[in-house]
């Protein structure tokens, strides 16, 4: 059976150069990198270069890079560690603005900080397509300095949703922030490595803290990077003498050597503008096939498609359920997930699009398919002739 994966936003498939180098460093490179012998100061060199290349895709600068265990230990680092340094020097900065559509590293950690007094949260909302409505921001960050008492501490929100694909206007909020000294995380988890990122451009948007997964873009799981900004202080959530002290532990070598091999053959991809237009044609060739096939079938969103990352579609089939949709096109060899592959498991609709004001019963009945550099038309037309035949099924097997 042919198998058409269209789950990159979940993970992506490791690359042939990414597995050697991987296993090349669990041979080479085992040594502790702290250690002062030759062979760990192998290991720490392997690391060091690794920083650069990652620095390199980033346009940033190696000293800026920490290396953590996941993407969401980076998000951790981002938000915990700003709050942390910040309660030393002024406590009345506790307030995180953030939006209902985020991932769910950034919103259940934001439960946890607030259920422990640790700060007080405040979402921003979204319009219909998925975009945050950023004229809100700014009233937002004057209203708790004024009427509350308590001052933002930081603005947290991805660069593009996990599950729509929706580009957000980060440079605008990046303006916002730096107009009121409010730090500004971005969540580029699933921008970097997909799309080109230069952030000591001068037109870049002016982001505090940015966090990537290697695993995103062809890379080994198990390793994440955090982006700081020269000046932007951090408290470390885990203490230790490594990665310039902002996070401790022995370093997965390994695991950081594959990230960089990653880094390069993304930085080459991105660059390269006509792949990723090809990428985005198959992509609205699956929007358009699938819409054909499946009647009363929607895009989850409003937004042009120009304004929505290259990869990512979701569509909604309403009076379906999702599960019925993923396990039915599974057994054909169709991978494709309900939104957020952290969220699978569960039987209730997305709230990035119940946010988004997407009715109930179409969220239910809704699918996400992202495409990566391996997709190709062979298997988008697959997918459309699979994703048509089931849905005929399960909505003859309805009732009325």
């Amino acid at each position: 059976m042919q198998q058409v994966y269209l789950d990159n936003n979940a993970t992506t498939r490791p690359s042939a150069e990414v597995v050697l180098a991987v296993v090349g460093a669990l041979e080479a490179h085992w040594a502790n990198p702290s250690s002062i012998h030759r062979a760990g100061q192998e290991a720490k060199h392997a690391i060091e270069r690794t920083r650069g290349q990652v620095a390199s895709l980033l346009g940033a600068k190696s000293r800026e890079v920490t290396f953590t265990g996941s993407g969401t230990e980076a998000i951790d680092l981002a938000i915990r560690g700003t709050l942390g340094a910040l309660a030393k020097s002024n406590p009345r900065k506790n307030v995180i603005i953030t939006t209902p559509i985020e991932h769910s590293a950034v919103l259940k950690l934001c439960e946890q900080l607030e259920a422990t007094g640790q700060a007080r949260v405040v979402k921003l909302p979204v319009d219909r397509s998925g975009v945050v409505e950023v004229a809100n921001l700014e009233a937002m960050i004057n209203e708790h300095a004024t009427d509350t008492g308590n001052e933002v501490a930081l603005v947290s929100m991805q660069w593009v949703n996990n599950e729509t694909g929706v580009v957000q206007p980060v440079h605008r909020v990046g303006e916002i922030c730096d107009r009121h000294n409010a730090v500004f995380h971005c969540d580029a988890t699933q921008w970097v490595g997909k799309m080109p990122v230069d952030l000591q451009s001068a037109d870049a948007p002016k982001i505090d803290l940015l966090n990537a997964s290697a695993h995103k873009f062809h890379g080994p799981k198990g390793v994440g990077v955090l982006w700081v900004r020269r000046g932007v202080k951090l408290m470390p959530v885990i203490p230790g003498s490594q990665e310039l002290g902002r996070r401790g532990g022995t370093e997965a070598v390994p695991a950081i050597v594959g990230m960089g091999a990653a880094a390069d053959q993304a930085k080459a991809w991105v660059e390269d503008e006509s792949k990723r237009a090809e990428i985005a044609q198959l992509r609205d060739r699956l929007e358009r096939g699938v819409l054909d096939a499946c009647a009363g079938s929607v895009v989850n969103t409003t937004v042009d498609p120009t304004h929505r990352l290259w990869s990512t579609t979701s569509i909604g089939f309403a009076r379906l359920e999702a599960e019925a949709i993923l396990l039915s096109l599974s057994e054909r060899g169709v991978c494709v997930s309900a939104g957020s592959a952290c969220a699978s498991g569960s039987l209730e609709p997305s709230p990035v699009l119940l946010a988004m004001g997407v009715e109930e019963s179409v969220a239910h009945g809704s699918i996400r398919m992202s495409l990566g550099r391996e997709t190709t038309i062979e298997e988008v037309d697959r997918a459309i002739e699979v994703i048509g035949a089931v849905i005929g099924q399960l909505g003859c097997s309805m009732p009325g």
